[in-house]
């Protein structure tokens, strides 16, 4: 797409490290990468605010099956982008290089395939689709289109899950064994998305409407493959989430091919201030949220939690979360044609296949091998 311009000798330069993930910046003249977004809604407009802070990005176009004011959004987002109501004429544009997919879940398999079908890159919000079936075409045209993607698991993006990885990676908790990452988050009329994150066929359940978070952030700590998951469904009876047609607590005992075993809690009908549980055990020392205890400093006391402070996930508004560093290393991963860190399709898709496995357990009343799935 001719999106590098170099410069006559040009020197790399300025490396720039993120969690063992290095990126090289380059004498090189930036051009903006034109993207297009399919949603016009809350996350929606959480991503256009990223873009314009991030160089090298601008919202070309935006689609949406409302009839949107150009001058509603020139107010909004100070952008003036092209406006259509179809996104199969969206794609169409050969100007546009990512389209930015924010609609809600049942619609993201035959979006992101059109997009990857039209040779744009894509990021495509969690969660990827809604069954194994639709993750892998959509996965398939991804790779024979031969486009970058880039999922909204922003979250390990943020400080805090940063400073876990850096705490695992160190040696300060040693080789761990046990984890448990929880999301508690309830979703009810309060909440925007409310109308159609409680059916079965667009929320999906408690793990893809909102809890990947939580388990996609275990399966960062504890670095080994799943091999079985066990899961396990509740409902409140408050009248909030009454129109849930699907469990919206749920617990996943997961089993790692290494040994090592986790378990998510995803409960997205409780009645509480929003709550990211992160508990690591490993042979030198635990992690708790922001304390921790290691061995492997002289000193400390095992009968106290010592403090690390950092900026903790501790919102469920988007305006919250970490797109900025997410986007940036998108962008870096399209012009230097690289695999982005952290959140690259094939790590999501690996998520997720988890999270079906665990759905068809919680379904089936049984234990699941992640082999089953294919």
């Amino acid at each position: 797409m001719g999106l590098l311009a170099f410069g006559l000798g040009a020197v790399y330069h300025n490396a720039l490290t993120l969690t063992g993930y290095v990126y090289h910046m380059e004498d090189w003249q930036m051009q903006d990468l034109k993207v297009g977004m399919i949603g016009y809604g809350w996350v929606a407009g959480a991503h256009i605010g990223t873009y314009a802070a991030v160089e090298g990005t601008t919202v070309a176009a935006i689609c949406d099956v409302r009839d949107l004011s150009p001058e509603e959004i020139e107010a909004t987002h100070g952008i003036s982008p092209k406006i259509y109501t179809d996104y199969r004429e969206m794609l169409k544009d050969p100007e546009l290089d990512i389209i930015d997919i924010c609609t809600p879940n049942k619609f993201h398999v035959e979006q992101a395939v059109a997009a990857a079908q039209a040779g744009k890159h894509i990021f495509l919000e969690k969660p990827i689709a809604l069954n194994y079936a639709d993750a892998s075409a959509i996965r398939a045209a991804i790779s024979e289109a031969g486009v970058k993607a880039c999922v909204g698991l922003e979250c390990r993006f943020s400080k805090q899950f940063l400073l876990m990885k850096s705490m695992i990676d160190s040696g300060l908790l040693g080789d761990l064994h046990y984890g448990e990452i929880d999301y508690y988050h309830g979703i009810g009329p309060w909440y925007g998305q409310i109308t159609w994150n409680v059916k079965k066929d667009c929320g999906g359940s408690a793990l893809l409407s909102a809890g990947v978070h939580s388990l996609d952030a275990l399966l960062l700590a504890m670095d080994d493959e799943v091999e079985e998951v066990t899961s396990y469904g509740s409902k409140s009876s408050s009248p909030y989430f009454a129109d849930y047609e699907y469990d919206p607590t749920t617990v996943t005992i997961m089993r790692f091919k290494g040994g090592k075993i986790g378990k998510v809690t995803a409960s997205i009908d409780c009645l509480q201030p929003y709550y990211f549980h992160c508990h690591l055990v490993g042979s030198e020392g635990s992690l708790l949220d922001n304390k921790f205890y290691s061995n492997k400093l002289t000193g400390m006391v095992k009968e106290r939690w010592s403090t690390l402070e950092t900026a903790m996930v501790d919102s469920g508004d988007v305006t919250d979360h970490p797109y900025q560093p997410q986007f940036e290393a998108f962008r870096d991963s399209i012009l230097n044609d690289t695999t982005m860190p952290l959140t690259d399709f094939e790590t999501a898709f690996q998520s997720h296949k988890v999270i079906y496995a665990a759905d068809l357990s919680a379904a089936e009343g049984r234990p699941v091998k992640l082999s089953e799935l294919g």
